[in-house]
């Protein structure tokens, strides 16, 4: 599904730094140092991005009946 807005741990908002996350990731840059810029020093935060898997493409293409 979609990153969440908060994190579930602490309540930072998050979700506004997913798509930079994922951007610079696929250019090769270190997951380690794209965290630590992007302000995300807790461990909770850190791992809902670690941790994510984005599924909504797959979930889109069912209908509902």
């Amino acid at each position: 599904m979609q990153i969440p807005v908060r994190c579930l741990s602490c309540g930072k908002v998050i979700s506004d730094k997913w798509n930079e996350f994922n951007e610079r990731i696929e250019e090769g840059e270190d997951k380690k140092e794209v965290l630590d810029d992007l302000g995300l020093e807790k461990y909770c935060c850190r791992t809902i991005f670690l941790t994510h898997v984005d599924t909504i493409e797959e979930v889109a293409e069912h209908e509902i009946t």
